[in-house]
């Protein structure tokens, strides 16, 4: 029977004071939730641009289930269950890995220039073999995981926003003697240091690439805020 691949992002509406709080200051709560609405947007996108998968959104809080269907028409959509990041993580990929002969990816919404190679190289490491792949963050996180079969202690017993979720991971995985793939390292964007990272990066990277935050760091008072910030 052939396997199913399933591309999940996780996701909450954008909102003032609940959105990317790490960026305002300099920004202000509206223009991080704006900001970030330009993130997710683009990662929808990019979602899209990875053939045979099925897309889909682990979405949070309950009642904006109409904004995430007038959002992304076509995806499945999961409403997040959990205490923590970790608990909501592993209940989306056991959702969808309780089907048959499933392969499931959930990446993070706060990495919209990351190539769509990446997402395709994801599920090859399924394909080929690999019972885990991550996406490692430079920061010491992960902006990915894939798995095969449930593996809720990878989620559930990592302490998450910590310098060594990534390695921690790992050593996990070893322990539960899972053959594992590492996909390049790749950042999110949490604080002022790393958009600003994202605005240099932008400045070298083609015009189609993250076009809707593109779009929003070129607003003047955006760009002073950034610029202007300790």
């Amino acid at each position: 029977m052939a396997h199913k691949d399933i591309l999940i992002v996780i996701a909450k509406r954008p909102t003032p004071g609940q959105t990317k709080t790490r960026l305002a200051p300099p920004l202000t709560p509206e223009q991080a939730t704006g900001l970030y609405e330009c993130f997710l947007q683009d990662t929808l996108d990019l979602i899209k641009q990875v053939p045979g998968v099925q897309p889909a959104i682990a979405f949070y809080p309950e009642h904006e289930r109409a904004y995430f269907e007038e959002l992304a028409p076509g995806f499945n959509l999961h409403l997040q269950n959990g205490a923590d990041l970790g608990e909501r993580l592993d209940d989306a990929l056991q959702h969808y890995l309780g089907s048959e002969n499933c392969h499931v990816v959930i990446m993070d919404s706060d990495s919209p220039t990351l190539p769509a190679a990446c997402l395709s190289q994801a599920f090859d490491a399924l394909n080929d073999g690999s019972e885990m792949v991550l996406g490692p963050c430079d920061d010491g996180g992960y902006y990915l995981i894939g798995l095969k079969q449930p593996a809720p202690r990878l989620l559930r017993e990592v302490q998450m926003s910590t310098p060594h979720v990534a390695r921690d991971t790992l050593s996990l995985a070893a322990e539960e003697g899972l053959k594992y793939s590492l996909l390049p390292i790749w950042y999110d964007i949490d604080e002022i240091v790393t958009l600003r990272r994202l605005v240099d990066e932008l400045e070298k990277l083609p015009a189609e690439v993250a076009p809707s935050t593109r779009a929003y760091l070129s607003i003047p008072e955006i760009q002073n805020r950034i610029q202007n910030a300790p």
